[in-house]
């Protein structure tokens, strides 16, 4: 049997990718196969397709991580779950497709009212929020976060887990319009990049914020380091901006902050109970009304070269999510 995915089959231009029939999945041993009712996106997969990411897979590949749907086969060895069942899952790739494997142990049940679109949004997005503000920054009730980025899907779902936690959020984006959307996000004070060291010494009366989340990096990043308190978590989360920046590690002697990693694909391979402990938290604030992520559109599967470009040129606001053609209404 065949299905319908998105295939990059040389690393390149986004433009490149193809869609087209591919093989169906098998459920082999520790996997579950998921009928795809929605795909989530995600800029680090716009990075793997042009060959620009962490991680270089032999081509040719489907792309994408987050599926939401319903379990259409199981392997030999998993348990705990049936045909039927409507689940979300990660994998490290494959997910642009109508049906996907997914290791059973990133595998978790939704509750029966949860959107699909903002089931994705949990697992990447508000995944890498959450992993970065728990157990990378320990993030303490009362103290000052400022969130770089913060209408992107990422940088919301920062602003409302820290709001979630009791910290006070900074919230830094582009443009009016974006800035609306970190407000609305629930942050405690918005504002632009311009004059940013000066802005958040200013803010925290002179002594510096206590955690900065920095998916943006570039500019933003350098006034970053000369804006952190004294024992401040500065958390690199990635490079949206293109630039990686040159950390001058003087600053870290001279303010006493750390720079820590965040590599959230890391974190669910090598501690996967956390994981699902992290997204059962996630759920539950969901569902408590303390985290609501913002999905800007749905668009179908064969669209993912154009969206990918438009998250890639940071023109996205909020998550967006792709839809193979026999799940849409």
């Amino acid at each position: 049997m065949t299905m319908k995915a998105v295939i990059c089959r040389n690393f390149g231009p986004l433009a490149d990718l193809d869609y087209a029939d591919m093989d169906e999945p098998d459920a082999t041993e520790g996997t579950v196969v998921i009928r795809a009712e929605v795909i989530g996106v995600n800029y680090p997969d716009g990075l793997l397709v042009q060959g620009l990411y962490q991680m270089k897979p032999p081509t040719p590949f489907v792309p994408g991580m987050e599926v939401v749907g319903t379990v259409e086969a199981i392997g030999p060895d998993v348990t705990g779950f049936g045909v039927g069942d409507r689940i979300a899952g990660m994998a490290t790739l494959g997910a642009y497709a109508e049906k996907v494997a997914v290791p059973a142990s990133s595998v978790f049940t939704l509750p029966p009212d949860m959107d699909g679109g903002d089931a994705c949004a949990l697992m990447c997005a508000y995944g890498t929020a959450h992993h970065a503000l728990r157990q990378r920054a320990g993030l303490k009730p009362g103290e000052t976060i400022c969130v770089l980025g913060a209408a992107g899907s990422t940088g919301i779902a920062a602003v409302q887990i820290a709001k979630a936690i009791g910290a006070h959020v900074i919230a830094v984006a582009s443009s009016d319009e974006k800035r609306a959307i970190a407000q609305s996000a629930g942050a405690d004070e918005v504002i632009g990049y311009s004059d940013l060291k000066d802005e958040l010494k200013h803010r925290t009366d002179n002594r510096g914020v206590d955690v900065l989340f920095d998916p943006v990096g570039g500019d933003a990043f350098d006034a970053g380091c000369r804006a952190m308190a004294r024992g401040g978590r500065l958390l690199v989360i990635g490079f949206a901006s293109g630039r990686i920046p040159q950390l001058p590690v003087n600053l870290t002697l001279v303010k006493e902050f750390s720079v820590v990693g965040v590599f959230w694909g890391a974190f669910t391979r090598h501690e996967p109970e956390q994981y699902i402990a992290n997204m059962k938290e996630l759920i539950g604030w969901y569902m408590a009304g303390k985290v609501k992520p913002h999905i800007e559109g749905r668009y179908p599967l064969s669209d993912a070269a154009s969206v990918l470009e438009r998250i890639m040129q940071r023109g996205a606001v909020g998550k967006i999510v792709l839809v193979p053609e026999e799940a849409r209404p």
